[in-house]
């Protein structure tokens, strides 16, 4: 029994530990690119920057339920300044 609990003492301590071991590649890196690879990589890469060129870019809202509401979005009123506007008025009792 006494075995027993030392294991499971050891895998629980030792377990945190063993993550925190370096992963270590023992696999060599990729072979490196040949010009012709390169030159066509490269080819690549210039034909999709052309075609992003290409998209136009979207100005109007792309709303789909936007024709469907009842009150179309409203649009901001014009500011007012601070000394035309009359002061606001106090309407009801104190209790609302």
């Amino acid at each position: 029994m006494k075995l027993f609990r030392l294991a499971a003492v050891l895998a629980v301590v030792a377990g945190p530990a063993y993550g925190q071991m370096p992963q270590l590649n023992l696999l060599q890196d990729a072979p490196s690119k040949t010009p012709e690879e390169k030159a066509a990589e490269a080819e690549r890469d210039k034909a999709y920057k052309e075609t992003l060129k290409k998209i136009p870019d979207t100005k109007a809202s792309n709303d789909p339920w936007g024709g469907m509401r009842a009150d179309p979005p409203k649009q901001p009123a014009p500011k007012a300044s601070a000394a035309t506007s009359a002061p606001k008025k106090k309407s009801g009792t104190a209790a609302n």
